[in-house]
């Protein structure tokens, strides 16, 4: 099936024929639905902290980082803005000129609260010879929209999220970047710095480091601390092979294979390459202004410090383990392992071989919110390779739609994923994990797509926060609605929090 030129094109992207041809076999098999125990929720995998826990675990947290540790504010950022624009988009194509649906009302009726209206209306002077207000009273609503979506005015039709204005301060408009900068300088910054890594596409690179390099100095002035900021793109030997519908290889129209990105899951690669004991990750387009930061900086402390805690009560139990531990000992583990990870050995024998392998792995504590109706993924308690039931984030498509059971657990569902984690990476003897070897590689989605008019079938990895981290130990902690505030359209900049 693959010639070679195939081969040659693969081994250029550092792909192997193996992993291709699994690719391959997977279009044909699916990915298995995964089996489920039961939907997470408070007091059953999810902990709520009270008030004096919370600055506990504030307190534990300033404490480890006032030892020296490095600590890293991981960003994925290489999201294109097209997605929040689809609307907008349609009405620049639509067969009328004024605003029709409640989406264009909305967009042109406060247009003069969004933070990039003045450099919109700058371009529309340069372009159209007329201000934003101008045009709209001559009835060119069209020109405003296409003003802020092409190439010769804004662009932010093909930018990066994370490139667009989103905040007004007095001072000037913020992006979402710098937002991040922020924050990075507001819980995770030690030792008087702050290490911030953004993974970009290889076509806006440039850009971000361009716009790193005028921003920086000033928010390292105003918290006075040292940035290091570093950039990574997703890897081509994370690319997946397209497939035709009958599960052949797709080809172009020269006969070339045609790769896509893996999805987000591919950037477990990237987190591996950072040198960090905690990783902080967050979507680039969850931030907020400065006036509605001190509640997201409280808890992020809040869990890094459950993250620090239970990590250190982990490594004493390694060492205990190293020394060989009594039996009463390991009663003590067998209970911190069930209780505090969450991990259910299904009669499995809690020796102390089981208990090196629970405790020995990499470490997340995700901030999950209440369920108000978002789409995406959620906490659960999964079966899991070794037949032990632990705490995963799933995805709609993992769950078998016929089975009820598992339907109804999805559907009621108390919480959500907002994508809100703090990650400890290091082993008890400070060496770094390989994280690759703790994804689950039968997880995966196959999606319907075309190029070119032909349909077509792509292949995502593991998800970064779902299958690639499946085998990492999972703590589920309740943070408020007001940390989590996405912006999936354009309009949603309107709501009073981005505001």
């Amino acid at each position: 099936m693959l010639t070679e030129k195939d081969l040659k094109q693969i081994a250029q992207r550092g792909i192997s024929e193996e992993q291709i041809n699994t690719q391959l076999h997977q279009f044909e098999t699916g990915f298995p639905f995964l089996r489920l125990e039961a939907a997470a929720a408070v007091g059953r995998g999810i902990v709520a902290p009270s008030e004096a826990e919370r600055q506990q675990y504030v307190d534990a947290w300033q404490q480890y980082k006032a030892e020296g540790k490095r600590v890293v504010k991981f960003v994925p950022a290489s999201g294109a803005a097209s997605r929040m624009f689809k609307n907008m988009f349609a009405f620049v194509d639509a067969p009328y000129d004024v605003p029709t649906t409640d989406f264009e009302k909305k967009f042109f009726a406060d247009i003069e609260k969004f933070a990039f209206y003045d450099a919109l209306d700058e371009v529309c002077r340069k372009n159209e010879g007329k201000g934003i207000k101008e045009l709209m009273a001559a009835g060119q609503y069209k020109a405003v929209a296409a003003n802020m979506l092409k190439k010769d005015g804004l662009n932010y039709g093909q930018l990066p999220k994370g490139m667009l204005l989103f905040h007004k301060y007095a001072e000037g408009a913020r992006t979402p970047m710098e937002e991040h900068l922020v924050e990075g300088a507001l819980y995770a910054a030690s030792n008087g710095e702050a290490h911030v890594h953004f993974t970009v596409s290889h076509e806006h690179i440039a850009f971000f480091k361009q716009k790193v390099a005028e921003k920086a100095d000033g928010f390292a002035k105003k918290y006075g601390i040292r940035y290091d900021i570093s950039f990574s793109e997703q890897k081509p030997s994370t690319d997946t092979v397209a497939a035709n519908p009958d599960n052949t290889p797709f080809r172009e129209a020269d006969g070339s294979l045609l790769f896509r990105p893996g999805g987000h899951g591919a950037l477990i690669e990237n987190l591996n390459e950072i040198d960090a004991d905690v990783i902080f990750i967050k979507n680039i387009d969850n931030v907020v202004p400065d006036r509605l930061k001190p509640e997201t900086t409280e808890w992020k402390q809040v869990i890094a410090g459950v993250l620090v805690t239970l990590q250190k009560k982990a490594f004493e139990y390694l060492r205990l383990l190293d020394a060989g531990a009594s039996d009463a000992e390991l009663q003590e583990m067998a209970g911190f392992v069930r209780q505090c990870l969450c991990v259910d050995p299904k009669g499995q024998k809690e020796d102390a071989e089981y208990l090196r392998r629970k405790l020995n792995r990499p470490m997340r504590v995700c901030g999950v919110v209440k369920n108000v109706g978002e789409p995406g993924g959620g906490p659960f308690l999964t079966y899991n390779q070794d037949g032990t039931v632990s705490l995963q984030i799933l995805e709609s498509s993992q769950i078998d739609t016929n089975n009820e059971e598992y339907m109804k657990m999805f559907t009621q569902g108390t919480h959500f994923n907002p994508v809100d984690l703090v990650c400890a990476v290091k082993d008890y003897q400070g060496r770094p994990f390989c994280l690759p070897d703790f994804v689950d590689k039968t997880t995966g989605f196959i999606s319907s797509k075309s190029k070119g008019g032909k349909e077509l079938k792509a292949l995502e990895l593991p998800g970064l926060w779902n299958g690639a981290m499946s085998d990492w130990s999972t703590v589920f902690v309740e943070v408020p609605l007001g940390t989590f505030n996405p912006v999936k359209t354009v309009n949603d900049l309107l709501r009073e929090q981005h505001q």
